[in-house]
């Protein structure tokens, strides 16, 4: 893989005043670290595919058309400054420090780019009272660079896109199945419009509501919760064949884990006197325990995790089996 020269080199070093490290509030943490879209633009390099050395669309041409897109969509609308986390930085040098120990680099002459990158752009306008909760609207999007083939000639590259909701006691993300697309598949920046385009169109902000806003009717008990906890922990070793007909949950043991403590010590989310837990709570320590999911797998983790607990309120309503409700 080879990269695009950046002639503008003493601007490449990472300023550590463009990089928030307040981390209590963050809507996904795993690896990351928090930037700004100016340090996107002016201090990373861009990569290209190998073998025809086309570049690729960077990270911020990416959040920049989008806000731009969003911008037109919403125009009485005064966005925030997009959230931006990045990690996997790949580290690189400028061609005059060739063969100079790492050591002795000086700062202009590091060069870096992010493997991974995920933002989240909120509409501070539309915002909702759900169970006590505020939420806000927002738009976010992520882009992977180990999904694509560098070595490679340039293809379609791939992007995430989503829209929904952000819980402000938390910052945990709220996103719908039809708030999300897994594959926007583009050959250039101008593509993009059209795809945001069809992804607000299609998401039911109220269908979406009305469901957060149900699942506080519904409850496990302590029982059913550590019944929830165990099969849910016992889905991942099962056979294919066993998991046929049976919903996936796609967090982790460890994320399984952090789900059990905060049902004990969350101070917004945990179980109430009786040990009882309403479905909003559980679906908010859900997608808190997912924030520690990598860039490139975590919004779809946390659209299964929505569609998981509503498979849940739907069994406690019709009174129905599942796998993990006694």
């Amino acid at each position: 893989m080879e990269l695009i020269a950046n002639n503008n080199t003493e601007h490449m070093v990472l300023d550590h005043s463009e990089v928030v490290t307040n981390t209590s509030l963050n809507f996904i943490e795993a690896n990351t670290e928090k930037v700004t879209l100016e340090h996107l633009k002016n201090k990373c390099t861009i990569p290209v595919f190998a073998k025809d050395n086309e570049t690729t669309i960077s990270h911020y041409q990416f959040i920049n058309e989008t806000l731009d897109i969003v911008h037109a969509q919403f125009p009485q609308t005064n966005l925030k400054a997009p959230d931006i986390r990045v990690s996997h930085v790949v580290k690189g040098r400028i061609p005059s420090a060739i063969g100079k120990p790492a050591k002795e680099l000086m700062e202009h002459e590091k060069t870096i780019y992010y493997e991974r990158c995920a933002f989240v752009i909120e509409l501070p306008q539309f915002k909702q009272i759900i169970n006590g909760n505020e939420l806000a609207l927002c738009i976010g999007g992520v882009r992977a660079y180990n999904q694509e083939n560098l070595y490679s000639r340039k293809s379609l590259e791939k992007f995430k896109m989503f829209v929904g909701y952000q819980n402000k006691v938390c910052t945990n993300l709220c996103i719908s199945t039809d708030g999300f697309t897994n594959e926007i598949r583009i050959g250039s920046i101008l593509d993009l419009n059209q795809n945001i385009q069809n992804l607000l169109s299609t998401y039911d902000k109220d269908a979406h509501l009305n469901k957060m806003e149900a699942m506080a009717n519904y409850a496990l008990t302590e029982e059913q919760f550590g019944h929830l906890v165990g099969k849910a922990r016992m889905f991942q070793h099962l056979s294919k064949s066993e998991q046929q007909g049976k919903f996936p949950l796609q967090l982790n043991d460890s994320q399984i884990n952090n789900v059990v403590k905060e049902y004990y010590n969350c101070p917004n989310f945990k179980r109430s006197e009786n040990g009882n837990i309403n479905m909003w709570n559980l679906y908010n320590l859900f997608t808190e325990a997912n924030k520690s999911s990598y860039i490139d797998s975590n919004f779809e983790r946390n659209v299964n995790t929505y569609q998981y607990v509503n498979h849940l309120v739907e069994s406690l309503k019709s009174d129905s089996a599942s796998y993990y409700i006694i």
